[in-house]
């Protein structure tokens, strides 16, 4: 895990050497005609699916000494492991070499199942039999600045730095057959992940190219840690002047332990799968597309 003070010295280095970078450039004073593989446009607005394959584990335990039990929410809980989601993302080029990313992710599952066995989660003991609602919701917003340490007319590789701000929610109640709750519990939160990583591209041709990045950081602070590891593999490929479309593999892994007033957390969950993106490119560059 890294400190606060450790990340903010990092991130201080990683945009100052950008910064060089580009003022080298400009410093030149000489008007130049730059190449860069046709997926680098000056604005990108994307949305698509994903179809991700679900791993949950969640301990919920109180401070009055009730030691929850490590629930496998797909297995316990009756969670559909594979279902389908919504994403979407907008990319900002400030140069050919820079760009600025907000993704959005959105996770919403519920679930009622009789169980198995006994469950404690939180205050309470869930008994076996007894029929359980269960709701686990997460929203993520992803930002991110990257840099292309390499710019080439078929491909790009550069370093990202950037932050998930994760927000969380679990439920959990039961019922005896007649529909009256005798059991409730919640644990939310929303906290920051930063994370540290590398992305490129290349040009098949000029319809065709494939993208991806990779991902990871752990942090402690105060009463919480989290670890993330991302990535995503991309087949793109121009339909027409401003429309792609993109098929691939995305991954997003969670482990975080969390502190609140009166509850303690251990959370482990992961969206990995398949995802169908379309992206419409606009606005005008100063740099150009190799022919």
């Amino acid at each position: 895990m890294v400190t606060m003070k450790s990340l903010l010295f990092t991130m201080f280095i990683f945009f100052y050497s950008a910064q060089l970078c580009t003022a080298q450039t400009d410093s030149m004073g000489v008007k130049k005609i730059y190449l860069a593989p046709w997926f680098v446009e000056k604005f990108q607005l994307s949305a698509g699916t994903f179809m991700p394959i679900s791993n949950t584990n969640i301990r919920v335990s109180n401070t009055s000494g009730n030691i929850g039990t490590d629930i496998d929410f797909e297995n316990d809980l009756g969670f559909e492991k594979v279902f389908v989601t919504f994403i979407a993302d907008f990319q900002y080029r400030l140069s050919r070499r820079s760009r600025f990313d907000l993704t959005y992710y959105q996770f919403n599952r519920r679930s009622t199942t009789t169980l198995e066995e006994n469950i404690n989660f939180g205050d309470n003991t869930y008994l076996a039999n007894s029929i359980a609602n269960a709701v686990f919701n997460t929203h993520i917003y992803r930002f991110s600045y990257g840099f292309s340490v390499i710019e080439k007319p078929k491909y790009e590789l550069g370093f990202l730095i950037g932050v998930h701000i994760v927000s969380f929610n679990a439920k959990l109640d039961a019922d005896i057959n007649n529909g009256t709750i005798v059991a409730k519990d919640e644990f939310a939160f929303t906290s920051p992940l930063p994370d540290l990583g590398i992305w490129g591209g290349y040009a098949f041709s000029d319809r065709s190219a494939i993208k991806g990045e990779v991902s990871y950081l752990g942090l402690t602070v105060d009463d919480f840690s989290g670890r993330i590891m991302g990535g995503s593999v991309f087949f793109v490929y121009k339909v027409a002047p401003s429309l792609d479309l993109s098929l691939g593999y995305t991954g997003l892994n969670f482990k975080v332990d969390a502190t609140k007033p009166k509850l303690t957390g251990s959370f482990n969950w992961g969206y990995n799968g398949a995802t169908l993106i379309a992206t419409f490119s606009f606005g005008k560059k100063y740099w150009t597309h190799k022919n």
